[in-house]
């Protein structure tokens, strides 16, 4: 479920620290909180959680949405009536298909993806994210990722070919974390505000496994955050 919510354009993480998720929220109030009421605590201690972010004038903005495979029409009625949850109960026995579907459903209405079409990954501070190129001259540019998506990357190149936005560069390789990526990229240009970094665009062509291990690495890097947010 979480490959597809980031690969539809959704900036998702996994939280198994319920204290870690409400101080989260009182950071950033206006995220939505799918929360599986099916682990963790007993099913009392989240209806108190649960009340407790929605009556609390710092998080009351929060949305939060149910994870359960209990089909109990009680149950579903208090969270979606009583307590008055914003985003839905969704039903897990329903299977991943139908589960990710509905997820997919209240995210759009919600506008959780804003104006943002892609997920970004930031890069910065991670060593193992390189580039290189090696041009028809033989030439060969190195470059560190700064932030990447599925469709394309920002990287730093000390030094780099003269090339006019729009260039096409073929059998550009990727490291991410150990993971070679072959890859055709157009140029589009550089950072205004820096000259050593470059903008590059994926070939739409891009092989399909190619795109997954892109996926893997943008999803591993949002959990790093997430986990290690010291918040």
């Amino acid at each position: 479920m979480l490959d597809i919510l980031i690969m539809s354009g959704y900036e998702s993480y996994t939280l198994r620290d319920h204290k870690k998720a409400r101080r989260i929220l009182l950071s950033y109030p206006d995220s939505i909180l799918f929360i599986n009421i099916d682990e963790g605590m007993r099913e009392a201690e989240w209806d108190a959680y649960i009340r407790e972010i929605r009556q609390n004038q710092k998080t009351k903005t929060s949305g939060i949405g149910i994870l359960s495979y209990n089909s109990d029409k009680a149950l579903m009625q208090k969270y979606l009536m009583d307590i008055g949850v914003p985003c839905g109960y969704i039903q897990l026995k329903t299977g991943i298909p139908a589960s990710t579907k509905i997820m997919l459903n209240v995210l759009k209405a919600n506008e959780a993806k804003g104006r943002r079409q892609f997920v970004r990954a930031s890069c910065a501070d991670e060593p193992a994210a390189t580039m290189n190129y090696k041009s028809p001259e033989g030439t060969i540019f190195y470059g560190k990722l700064l932030d990447i998506s599925c469709a394309g990357i920002a990287a730093r190149l000390e030094r780099f070919g003269d090339y006019p936005p729009n260039s096409k560069l073929r059998e550009v390789q990727l490291n991410l974390r150990g993971k070679l990526i072959l890859t055709d990229v157009i140029l589009m240009g550089n950072r205004k505000d820096d000259t050593h970094e470059w903008i590059f665009l994926f070939d739409p062509r891009m092989q399909h496994n190619h795109k997954l291990e892109i996926h893997r690495f943008i999803k591993q890097s949002l959990q790093k955050y997430i986990d290690t947010l010291n918040i």
